[in-house]
């Protein structure tokens, strides 16, 4: 209730990129206070449940979907709200600034974001050093894209080098080629570029486990809301085929239906991936779409839309094991958190 009525109006008043950096200041200054972790302990600490999910023990079903941390800066930090398990990135080869600002808006209305943030990363060398830092042991999974000026049929080097590179620091991979933020980006989720990407990927994660000796790291595949009923039966013929432990769904959406913010406002934010409330049914369609067709063989985090234990739920039902949030987190704050963790 606090950050309903005291916290969220105050960060609202920001620019949506700005309230995001005073947030997380924030949130590191209190945890360095006297008795300052044993208070969001109070709050927010949540009984390991040890959710079994791809051969990894996570310690609940709640996760924050990746762009959130996009470098790894404070997953100590997020550990202590309550999540399960946190997703970094999404990163790159290299560091790259990103669209320019602004690139993050708020549909209040409709308590939903639209950002073309871009894959703004610090690159691949300075989430390394993140990661080795880090104290908690909670389940990390590393977001992985190309970088903005690598061309589509290069695209695969870019992966490869970040597969290489997190295999020892994440415990699992997750493919992002549905952001509608890179130049040509989706084109990758078209039949035989995903294939091929996919395949080389999981031959070099077989082949860096021996290197390692160490069992695997599950690959799963981030799709978006917006594929047709053809297009997602390609997406679970590629994904058997290639042998990829998942998929995540859904990514931002490029749709603006149904939304209760004015059209003139929505056409002056322009492009950029729409996530938050509008997304949760779709979402949900593509997650239960793919739990049937595939006979309920594929595992699947689900994210889109979730702003309640309810929301959450209805990701499970639909096939989901674990769920994701993001908009939600913005809008209804840490105790969405063990709200959704305790009924699920």
């Amino acid at each position: 209730m606090i950050y309903l009525y005291a916290i969220r109006p105050f960060l609202f008043l920001f620019d949506p990129e700005k309230a995001h950096n005073i947030a997380f200041k924030a949130l590191k200054f209190a945890l360095k206070l006297p008795f300052g972790k044993y208070i969001f302990d109070l709050f927010y600490k949540i009984p390991d449940q040890n959710i079994d999910f791809l051969g990894l023990k996570f310690q609940n079903k709640v996760g924050l979907a990746a762009g959130f941390d996009k470098n790894g800066n404070y997953i100590d930090e997020l550990a202590c709200l309550g999540f399960g398990f946190i997703e970094v990135g999404t990163v790159t080869p290299l560091p790259q600034p990103g669209n320019d600002k602004p690139r993050l808006f708020r549909l209040t209305a409709d308590e939903a974001v639209i950002n073309r943030m871009g894959f703004n990363n610090e690159g691949l060398e300075s989430l390394v050093r993140k990661l080795k830092t880090k104290k908690s042991n909670i389940i990390v999974g590393g977001n992985i894209g190309k970088n903005k000026l690598t061309a589509n049929e290069n695209a695969i080097s870019d992966y490869l080098m970040c597969t290489e590179t997190l295999f020892p620091l994440v415990d699992y991979f997750v493919v992002n080629v549905s952001s509608p933020n890179t130049p040509n980006l989706r084109e990758l989720q078209d039949k035989e570029p995903l294939k091929k990407l996919l395949t080389e990927i999981n031959l070099l994660n077989n082949n860096l486990a021996q290197k390692y000796n160490h069992k695997r790291k599950p690959i799963l595949l981030k799709i978006a809301p917006d594929l047709s009923d053809s297009q997602l039966d390609d997406i679970i013929e590629i994904v058997k085929s290639t042998k990829t432990d998942g998929i995540v769904a859904t990514n931002t959406t490029i749709s603006r239906e149904n939304l209760k913010t004015s059209s003139e406002k929505i056409t002056k934010i322009g492009m950029g991936g729409l996530s938050g409330k509008p997304l949760r049914e779709n979402s949900t369609r593509v997650i239960k779409y793919i739990s049937e067709k595939s006979n309920k063989s594929i595992p699947m985090i689900g994210v889109g839309g979730i702003y309640s234990a309810k929301d959450a739920q209805e990701k499970i039902d639909a096939g989901a094991s674990l769920v994701q949030l993001y908009s939600g987190f913005i809008y209804q704050g840490p105790h969405l958190i063990k709200e959704i963790a305790n009924a699920i």
